[in-house]
């Protein structure tokens, strides 16, 4: 691999913290939001991450081929999908959005949750600066070797 495939991975890596990064604040932000677009309260929604993968080039297959050891070409996100819990119910016959019986459907967004992932999306995105970095350093002693 060289550096700046691993520069690459480090890049892609961010990208995709930064997405969740959206995401959740996306969920924070809807916390109280009980209709929407379609009269539904707002669904929490979370991010889906894959692999890249680099075989569609000679390299990837000739080194599969040796089974030797590759690094792939980092993540991606592959799509956005909304967590399939109901609905929480919570009473409040005062609120506009209150059924007869005086229940709200509210988000099934949990804020101590989202906080969570929160913090951990941007530990990963940290951890990627600093191997970015780290890559950028290495590269950087390279080109003075011999000086």
């Amino acid at each position: 691999m060289s550096f700046f495939g691993s520069m690459n991975v480090s890049a892609s890596g961010m990208t995709a913290q930064r997405l969740r990064m959206d995401t959740i604040s996306q969920n924070i932000a809807n916390v109280n939001t009980t209709r929407g677009e379609d009269g539904q309260p707002y669904r929490r929604k979370t991010v889906v991450f894959e692999e890249i993968q680099s075989r569609n080039n000679f390299k990837g297959m000739l080194n599969e081929y040796l089974n030797e050891y590759s690094v792939n070409g980092g993540v991606k996100v592959t799509r956005i999908i909304e967590d399939n819990k109901p609905p929480i119910r919570a009473y409040d016959p005062s609120h506009p959005d209150a059924d007869e019986e005086g229940y709200v459907s509210m988000p099934n967004v949990n804020t101590i949750e989202e906080m969570t992932n929160l913090i951990s999306a941007n530990r990963s995105y940290e951890a990627n600066i600093t191997a970015f970095n780290a890559s950028k350093s290495m590269i950087s002693s390279a080109l003075n070797i011999g000086r």
